[in-house]
């Protein structure tokens, strides 16, 4: 293999993308333990180091209980998720069955769908739930993660379906052959081996969940809100004030970003094998 750059000149593409990412976080970090005064006047280095933005943080923004909510629901979208997927992934990959080719399809074309076309209907939905049903949907927890469920189920089962096309049949005709069931053979052979694929389809629902604003907060109340919530409505609040809590902003943010970061750290070893679908030779 030949590179397509010198090395010099890779290098200094890789500095250049590299200072790209990381000055703005830098930027975030030395914000959150500057003084708003400082932040507003434009220092890039605090003149004073301190961290009380991060203890104010959770009562200024009330960032706890978005937080476990946040964590709750996504969370609970990932694993229900991946461990959904994966078994429908299996059944469209292994069998043949009419319908099936258009399930596939159905899957690419639901990515294609913007969330804010959907926001109406699905909040119309819900309501009619609570008037014919009798059942509080709005508002809820458990609403907000079918909602995200609902989103999620298709790429993860893609992701799943490209994954196990990667794998050999052989394996699966051994196991039956030693006289393993088809649930036998999804719980002891594909399991085991979809772990990159099913840590991949978990962590981008996780991500959905996490990040989304947009269903958040038509969906939520006070108590049930997620941190995205909540740091919408904080930097809301700020708006037209003497001086914006530009401190306390940037910890918030930081807060809500670390269990992203802390994530990936832990699963990047799956992430890389998921994405480059490398599982099994």
């Amino acid at each position: 293999m030949t590179r397509l750059l010198p090395g010099p000149m890779l290098a200094i593409i890789l500095t250049v993308l590299s200072a790209i990412v990381l000055i703005p976080v830098a930027y975030i970090f030395l914000a959150s333990v500057n003084s708003d005064i400082g932040v507003a006047n434009g220092e890039f280095w605090p003149s004073t180091f301190s961290l009380e933005n991060y203890t104010k943080i959770w009562s200024s923004v009330g960032l706890a209980k978005g937080l476990a909510n946040s964590v709750l629901v996504a969370g609970a979208t990932a694993v229900v998720s991946a461990a959904m997927s994966v078994s429908i992934a299996y059944v469209l990959v292994r069998y043949q069955f009419g319908g099936r080719l258009t399930i596939l399809r159905s899957l690419l074309a639901l990515q294609s769908v913007p969330g804010t076309l959907m926001v109406l209907p699905v909040f119309v939905l819900f309501s009619s739930a609570a008037s014919y049903l009798g059942v509080q949907v709005i508002g809820t927890q458990w609403g907000l993660f079918i909602t995200y469920l609902t989103f999620a189920m298709p790429f993860s089962t893609w992701v799943m379906v490209t994954y196990l096309r990667g794998l050999p049949r052989e394996l699966e005709e051994a196991a039956r052959i030693d006289g393993a069931s088809n649930l036998g053979v999804l719980v002891r052979i594909i399991l085991p081996l979809s772990w990159p694929g099913i840590v991949v389809s978990g962590i981008f629902a996780f991500l959905l969940g996490w990040n989304d604003v947009l269903f958040a907060s038509v969906m939520t109340r006070p108590d049930s809100q997620t941190a995205a919530v909540a740091l919408q409505i904080f930097g809301a609040s700020q708006e037209g004030g003497a001086i914006p809590l530009y401190g306390q902003m940037m910890a918030a943010s930081l807060v809500c970003a670390a269990p992203v970061v802390i994530l990936y750290l832990i699963f990047q070893r799956y992430l890389v094998g998921g994405l480059t679908a490398g599982g099994v030779k």
